[in-house]
């Protein structure tokens, strides 16, 4: 097996997991009960698939410069749990209900902000 071969096999191992984590991040946005939920799904599995996917975009362009895959990918593991947690804290803020275990909950005691 030659170099062209092993970068082309990791490219499809890359994207293939890439797609895979995308669709648990759209699956979970569709599914998952509340904004804190959504949030969670939105920034984990997204982290991960759009960095699976720029490495599989490293492999698959042999002239694609690896400092500007890196930096994508840098970009991306900064910038998305960031909005993720905005999110959140919006959600908190404007005092959204939450799912617990017990089913359907809002937290009215805590100190308005």
């Amino acid at each position: 097996m030659n170099s062209e071969q092993l970068l082309s096999l990791l490219a499809a191992l890359f994207s293939l997991t890439g797609s895979f984590f995308l669709l648990v991040a759209g699956i979970g946005i569709l599914r998952l009960p509340d904004a804190y939920c959504r949030s969670h799904a939105l920034g984990k599995a997204m982290t991960l698939g759009l960095s699976c996917l720029l490495l599989a975009m490293g492999c698959a362009i042999p002239e694609l410069a690896w400092w500007k895959v890196a930096l994508a990918i840098i970009f991306q593991l900064v910038t998305i749990p960031v909005a993720s947690h905005l999110f959140c804290l919006i959600a908190y803020k404007r005092r959204l209900p939450y799912w617990s275990a017990g089913g359907w909950t809002r937290d009215d005691n805590r100190p308005r902000t």
